[in-house]
């Protein structure tokens, strides 16, 4: 199934568990050599504690900044499965993402697009994952709002399930070209969570919670 998600780098582990695990790790061992040359040290030829002083107030500072940091874990794992609550609710319901990318699978690609202004031409363009253009069709300017594609390519055939792109260009009368805004839409299929991030199944691909716009009731 094909992710869309904005930060490429969003899908790798989170290790940072093990560096603090070492650090309370060396601390405790810290204070047990301390405790332990203390209780071993020479009445009449003391040892030097300064040293040991610094480093025990320096391994304490590692150890508030260890319970910060899994107080400040425990609340993002909260959060995390709040959020993983609030999107299973969706499941069913008609999605609408900031995003010009579609899935094409068991339903057509459907987006929502707006022309801001009267265009007298509308042209609808889509890409295929790699860029390539598969199909290009003229729309009507005065029924704006909604296209759906089944798939078909310009050659006739039907393109492979998967990620699709439309970009709509729409021009007045004099050729000017007009800003137009664009959303795609799908029936919520599946709730995942992918490398920290909530992820929405959407016709075969998988849309990122944050670039949710609106939810409807499923059609």
């Amino acid at each position: 199934m094909t992710t869309i998600n904005a930060n490429a780098g969003a899908n790798g582990t989170n290790n940072s568990g093990s560096p603090l695990a070492g650090l309370s790790k060396d601390y405790t061992m810290f204070l047990k050599l301390l405790t332990t040359q203390m209780q071993h040290q020479d009445p009449l030829d003391p040892m030097d504690t300064s040293e040991y002083t610094q480093q025990l107030v320096q391994y304490s500072q590692v150890e508030q900044s260890i319970q910060q940091t899994g107080a400040l874990k425990d609340i993002l794992s909260q959060l995390g499965a709040q959020q993983m609550s609030q999107a299973s609710s969706f499941i069913g319901r008609e999605a609408r993402f900031d995003s010009a990318v579609a899935g094409l699978g068991t339903d057509p690609a459907k987006w929502t697009y707006h022309v801001n202004g009267t265009p007298t031409a509308i042209t609808a363009t889509i890409t295929d994952a790699s860029g390539k253009v598969v199909n290009t069709v003229t729309l009507d300017p005065k029924a704006q709002g909604r296209f759906e594609w089944d798939g078909k390519k310009s050659d006739g055939t039907r393109a492979p399930d998967g990620a699709y792109t439309l970009a709509v260009k729409a021009t007045t009368a004099n050729g000017d070209k007009l800003e137009t805004t664009i959303n795609s839409v799908a029936k919520v299929t599946d709730v995942v969570a992918s490398g920290g991030e909530i992820m929405l199944g959407v016709n075969g691909i998988r849309m990122p919670l944050y670039g949710l716009v609106a939810v409807s009731a499923g059609t």
